[in-house]
């Protein structure tokens, strides 16, 4: 794996990240909102007891910050609260050849803990004397084989480093999760369940998971253990996700163009099924010609008068016979479009789409035809560069010319999960990361050039285009046309939606990280990473959609703050970032129907719009105040 040393241009990134991450023991303020509380807070057991007993013993001390089983004798210890369903995330450190566990359901008619509560194992796992390892729910489930090896996935990292143990046990469904890898689900009582329990040796004990309420355990397996960030959500309370949010604003979605028919295009095909309409871009030239311009995904770029009113659409540019695209491949197909700072002049727009047969991206400039200002030449087509994908999804697809005047490119890290083949933290792949290239020059043969100042041009084993790196799949980007800021959501994996703000030569964290949490079994302690200004869990949502900085003026109380939403809970919010302090203000909701958000775009005044997917055609909104 390559590493690069951190430019000079992340010295104020760095620090700034360090307000956002909480240190140990504390909740970040994404976690506050969101409903999280502390059942250690690096000072005080009294959340604790030791099992079967009023107080915990002086086997248990806190040092440092974490919550140590120390001493011979210290015994198992548990929560004072009973839960029923919860969610919960700690962090441990095993000592060499050490092994403890966390049991759940706890009740007290036994000797043992283990006895009715479920056990997931926490050992070191290359010295443990238990084969079965870390994360797995003891003598019940365990990780599936990685494809590689044959081996059951082992994503924790070595005795003496923290590992991030994140559980969810619910009636519903259940989950454990290892440095961000999920394990394993499962359902308490169900079919599958009770034939597990049936062949383990938790057979002989009849209230075995069985109480509807118990404690959490910690267990004393007579090796040393530290735990810290104890975190908890109680899923029993009534709005026990919060949407982490501060207030909510006086804004509502509206149709913004509800008169507007697609030029050719029907609610069927042509053997009468359904057929949806996906808008994934919407844009403008900024030549003054007061159009708009959306860019539907299967291979269709359109374009109208910004009216309300507006009835008619003309079609720009059909690529159908060009762009792959599938309802269950949906990450495929027509994905981006940026119109040349000097579109006016030049008549220039670049795209970015998935080529028949599939899993290879290009992006070409195309050419606005002579003789007709509202058509692009389909000949025109100049292929700037083409990227193949390992897999179909996490194409990123998001282009954007920066005020610099070059162009940015969004990439996802190739897709499958886990970043199999390490793509974002390799600098040898152009997968993972946004690319920088001039498009107004050529060089060595490719119908692009590398700006000077890209911050690896002078690194041999890295791909000059790169700008930043460390990303899972972006979607979507914006500059920030006041600021110049470059805004990137990045979508998560199972637990951790994350936004951050690009600096040149960044390093995004993934797959080393989730948001601000660790991913898998490699230690990030020897790379500098930058942290996202802001994330949520995916008990809140869990498919984030990048938006903008609104920079408009008919809705005062969104300027200035990034419009962003989730595709999967239907949310929408307004991030107000101070960008002096570094520090996220406030998080406010913008209500709506819970409505399943793709994209975000803007006019030429700026005045921002969303879209999701229909079936009528009626996907394109935007906001106005109540």
């Amino acid at each position: 794996m390559k590493q690069t040393v951190f430019c000079a241009a992340l010295a104020g990134v760095l620090s700034a990240s360090s307000l956002f991450a909480a240190g140990p023991n504390q909740l970040s303020d994404a976690e506050k909102r969101a409903g999280w509380e502390l059942l250690f807070d690096g000072t005080s057991t009294e959340n604790f007891r030791n099992y079967q007993k009023d107080a915990i013993s002086d086997g248990w001390v806190v040092e440092d910050g974490a919550l140590i089983r120390k001493e011979k004798g210290a015994g198992d210890i548990i929560t004072k609260n009973k839960y029923t369903a919860f969610e919960l995330m700690l962090d441990y450190k095993i000592s060499p050849g050490g092994n403890s566990g966390l049991m759940f359901l706890v009740t007290e008619e036994y000797p043992t803990p283990w006895r009715s509560g479920p056990e997931i194992q926490i050992q070191d796992n290359v010295d443990g004397h238990d084969a079965q390892k870390a994360g797995w729910l003891y003598q019940l489930y365990q990780p599936p084989n990685d494809p590689e090896t044959g081996k059951p996935i082992d994503s924790t990292r070595p005795a003496g480093e923290w590992n991030q143990l994140h559980v969810v046990i619910d009636p519903k469904q259940s989950e454990v999760n290892m440095n961000g890898v999920r394990y394993v689900r499962f359902q308490v009582g169900s079919d599958d369940w009770n034939k597990k329990v049936a062949a383990s040796k938790f057979a002989p004990f009849e209230n075995f998971a069985k109480a509807e309420e118990g404690h959490i355990a910690l267990q004393d397996h007579g090796n040393e253990v530290a735990f810290r960030n104890i975190k908890i959500r109680d899923l029993s309370k009534d709005n026990a996700v919060k949407n982490p949010v501060d207030s909510e604003l006086g804004v509502k979605p509206v149709l913004a163009f509800p008169n507007l028919k697609w030029k050719d295009w029907e609610p069927v095909d042509e053997k009468g099924r359904p057929q949806s309409f996906r808008p994934i871009v919407v844009t403008h030239a900024n030549d003054g010609s007061g159009r708009l311009f959306v860019m539907e995904q299967h291979g269709v770029i359109y374009s109208f008068e910004n009216k309300p009113d507006v009835t008619e659409s003309n079609v720009f540019l059909d690529l159908r016979n060009s762009v792959k695209y599938a309802d269950r491949q949906n990450e495929e197909g027509f994905l981006g479009m940026a119109f040349h700072p000097k579109f006016k002049e030049n008549g220039e727009v670049f795209v970015y789409y998935t080529e028949v047969p599939g899993q290879v991206s290009v992006i070409s400039r195309f050419n606005v035809s002579a003789d007709d200002p509202n058509k692009v030449d389909p000949e025109s087509e100049l292929e700037i560069m083409r990227i193949e994908q390992p897999f179909w999804n996490h194409n990123g697809g998001t282009i954007a010319f920066g005020p610099d005047g070059y162009l940015y490119v969004g990439l996802g890290d190739g897709g499958s999960a886990n970043d199999p083949f390490n793509n974002a933290q390799n600098l040898s792949s152009l997968l993972g990361s946004i690319l920088r290239i001039d498009i107004d020059s050529t060089q060595d043969g490719k119908n692009y050039a590398i700006p000077e100042d890209n911050p690896f041009v002078r690194d041999r084993e890295a791909r000059p285009e790169i700008y930043a790196y460390g990303l899972r799949n972006v979607w979507r980007m914006a500059f920030d046309r006041e600021s110049g800021d470059l805004w990137c959501a990045d979508v998560g994996q199972n637990l951790w939606e994350e936004i951050n703000i690009i600096v040149k030569g960044g390093n995004y964290g993934w797959n080393l990280k989730e948001g601000t949490h660790p991913f898998g079994s490699s230690s990030s302690l020897n790379t500098q990473v930058i942290d996202p200004i802001w994330e949520y869990d995916h008990g809140v949502g869990k498919s984030i959609t990048g938006g903008t900085v609104y920079r408009g003026s008919r809705l005062p109380s969104l300027a200035g703050k990034y419009i962003y939403a989730d595709y999967v809970s239907g949310l929408i919010w307004a991030l107000n970032y101070d960008a002096t302090q570094k520090k996220v203000v406030s998080n406010e909701s913008i209500p709506s129907p819970q409505m399943p958000v793709i994209t975000f775009g803007e006019d030429a005044e700026g005045e921002i719009y969303f879209c999701i997917v229909t079936n009528d055609g009626n996907g394109i909104y935007t906001f106005a105040a109540e």
